[in-house]
């Protein structure tokens, strides 16, 4: 195996920024999931899975550079923590559009939609953020944000776990929505674990 003495290029930066970006992609594509008819639900899920294979490509690239590395700009550890924190993020919400389009879900409850906003600007955030990681300066809104952002998603699930137990659907339906919408509450756990190691990489950092 190959080290280097100092990082090329401070490559993890962009990689991060990559990352960051891919997610907008994803949540995107979250979002015109809602809009769609179910016949066309199959196309947006193959779009999905292109932009998770690229987030796993961005991940593996990330992980090869930390292998070859020798001096790395922050902690092993926490280079770790956050390429995978983000692709466990992309992971759910393409597990969340699969779903959908696999159980061939009809009408989608509205309160989703809250699910897919909370998401959607949680990715914006964490785009914005992953850039300013080479000089570690304003990132303590970022995660202040995004845990609050993970809150309001918590409440929302609660909200349409009650909705999906009111009795307005049927037990097989039930089954399938609730698997959707513990996927779209995983992904909003993974962005808190994104802002997490993102603070500890700050105060580290300080």
């Amino acid at each position: 195996m190959r080290f280097r003495i100092t990082p090329r290029n401070n490559s993890f930066y962009a990689m991060f920024a990559t990352s960051g970006q891919n997610l907008v992609t994803g949540a995107a594509l979250l979002k015109e999931l809602l809009g769609s008819a179910p016949e066309d639900r199959k196309e947006i899920a193959d779009r999905m899975r292109a932009v998770e294979h690229a987030g796993d490509e961005a991940t593996h690239a990330i992980m090869r550079e930390l292998n070859e590395t020798f001096v790395t700009p922050f902690d092993r550890e926490d280079i770790y923590r956050l390429a995978s924190s983000l692709d466990d993020v992309m992971d759910a919400m393409e597990a969340a559009v699969d779903l959908v389009a696999l159980y061939q879900i009809g009408e989608l409850p509205a309160e989703i939609a809250d699910q897919v906003d909370v998401l959607e600007r949680a990715a914006e955030l964490t785009a914005d953020a992953m850039p300013r990681l080479r000089s570690m300066k304003d990132l303590s809104e970022f995660w202040i944000e995004l845990n609050r952002l993970e809150n309001q998603a918590d409440q929302v699930y609660r909200r349409l776990l009650a909705r999906l137990f009111s009795g307005d659907y049927d037990a097989l339906t039930v089954l399938k929505l609730k698997e959707v919408v513990d996927q779209l509450e995983a992904a909003a756990d993974a962005f808190e674990h994104v802002a997490n190691t993102v603070e500890t990489i700050a105060v580290k950092e300080s």
